[in-house]
Formats: C-alpha cells, sequence, structure tokens
C-alpha cells in the first residue's frame, strides 16, 4: 500500500482504518526508515491533518506544505532532522498535493 492508495479510498475509510494505514505506511516507507520516532511523530501528525482536509474535500497546496516544512527546516538542528530527512519529508507530504 502506498499513499496514493490511501488516498484513493479515504472518503469510504472509518477513522481507526485510516490510522492503522498510515501506522502501516511509515513502518514499511523507506522514506521514514531514517527518521527517529519523536520525527515520525511529527510527520504523522502533519499527515493526520491533512487527513482531515482531505476528507473534508479541501485540497492540499504546494503553500500549504512548504509552510508546514519550513518551520522542520528552521529547527532542523535542534530536531536532529538532516537535509536529506527533509527532502524525504517533502517527497512524503507531496503526494497529497491536490
Amino acid at each position: 500500500m502506498d499513499i496514493q492508495d490511501l488516498l484513493k479510498n479515504i472518503k469510504v475509510l472509518t477513522e481507526e482504518q485510516i490510522e492503522r494505514k498510515l501506522d502501516e505506511l511509515v513502518k514499511r516507507n523507506y522514506h521514514f526508515s531514517n527518521l527517529d520516532e519523536k520525527n515520525k511523530k511529527t510527520v504523522l501528525n502533519l499527515i493526520n491533518e491533512y487527513k482531515d482536509s482531505i476528507k473534508h474535500g479541501i485540497a492540499i497546496t504546494a503553500h500549504r506544505i512548504q509552510r508546514d516544512i519550513y518551520p522542520l527546516y528552521e529547527n532542523r538542528l535542534s530536531l536532529g532532522l538532516t537535509k536529506k530527512d527533509i527532502d524525504d519529508l517533502k517527497n512524503i507530504l507531496n503526494a497529497f498535493k491536490a
């Protein structure tokens, strides 16, 4: 399962099913493999915000993704994120773009 499969079915899935699929996605997606638990939770929190918007028919824009990534980039040293981590996060979030 990938993000596109999840997005295709998100409107018919229950909250529990979505959470389970997101957890599964995090465990299997290679972009998440180099992130520590704290940073995985940060990404999941962003994805959960996107999930709520998508379920209500609100498109995820490039501007919103940039706005969400910027604080992570700004605080990357204190968060323990590398440039590669930030690029991986961008790729993950860009999959939610309308």
